[in-house]
């Protein structure tokens, strides 16, 4: 992972936010001259992802640690396996551990469960995508982990494409203006490199939305029978993204009826943290 400026300014929230250079604790019981070594440690079965970050917390509170990654983000990981070792001031390793471990335990959370649901539909066409529904403040770190875990990323943002949901569907329609032609519209003012996506709820919206020229079709909340004649009726004419509540019983089955892209909001809007720990071992200098 590349740290970026903006990253570095998400360590730097997260270090202030834990007042990482407040901390009683350390300050009453650590000599400046004990020093540490510090492996970070997987507690259970997962896939790695934002080491770097995590080490580049502990640099951040102080440069002169030496830190080196272990594995590279995408590793599976098994209970014991080490990540990564962080040597230097004691002090310094206390005082980063927490929001170090923070990041590598979310961003790591969500590699593993895009991992899962990759290893369910493997062999079949569809792609496991994210959506927008991150934490604020975190998206790119989180649609990174979606990648670590072997999935793709929708989205980045609004600017990215054309996405025509509910809400802008009712709009038009409250002032008279028909499906088709609000696809039409967003067709004709689309920049040459942006694609137009429409969500549609039934195979009649399906065909309407199809012959006003959208780019991709968002399969909404349709049954596995419903997206099988969807897909025999698109006959690859548009890309078929399939989302609405898609987990980890039913996603199979819909990967099974010919979709391009399945997407799944609770890879990063409800992660289990992978469970990580640092053992820390002592020395005098």
């Amino acid at each position: 992972m590349h740290i970026t400026p903006e990253v570095q300014r998400l360590i730097d929230q997260a270090l202030s936010e834990d007042q990482a250079f407040s901390d009683p604790t350390t300050d009453a019981l650590i000599p400046p001259d004990l020093r540490g070594t510090g492996i970070i440690r997987a507690k259970a079965r997962g896939v790695l992802a934002g080491v770097d970050l995590g080490l580049a917390v502990f640099s951040r509170v102080d440069p002169s640690l030496e830190t080196r990654a272990l594995l590279e983000d995408g590793s599976p990981l098994s209970p014991g396996d080490a990540a990564a070792l962080v040597e230097g001031s004691a002090s310094a390793i206390l005082r980063a551990e927490r929001p170090a471990l923070n990041f590598i335990q979310r961003l790591s959370g969500i590699a593993t469960d895009t991992s899962r649901y990759v290893g369910v539909v493997r062999g079949l066409r569809a792609r496991i995508v994210d959506t927008r529904k991150t934490v604020p403040g975190l998206r790119y770190l989180e649609k990174y982990a979606v990648r670590a875990g072997g999935g793709a990323n929708h989205r980045m943002n609004l600017a990215d494409g054309i996405l025509i949901k509910d809400n802008h569907i009712a709009a038009g329609r409250s002032r008279g203006v028909t499906l088709r032609e609000t696809v039409e519209r967003a067709v004709a003012r689309a920049p040459h490199t942006i694609k137009v996506e429409v969500e549609v709820t039934n195979l009649e919206e399906l065909e309407e939305v199809l012959d006003a020229g959208a780019h991709v079709i968002l399969l909404d909340n349709m049954s596995p029978e419903e997206m099988s004649r969807a897909v025999k009726l698109v006959d690859g004419r548009a890309v078929l993204e399939a989302s609405g509540g898609i987990d980890m019983e039913t996603v199979r089955a819909v990967a099974e009826t010919g979709v391009d892209l399945i997407s799944v909001g609770a890879l990063t809007h409800s992660p289990t943290a992978l469970d990580l720990s640092l053992d820390l071992e002592f020395s005098q200098t």
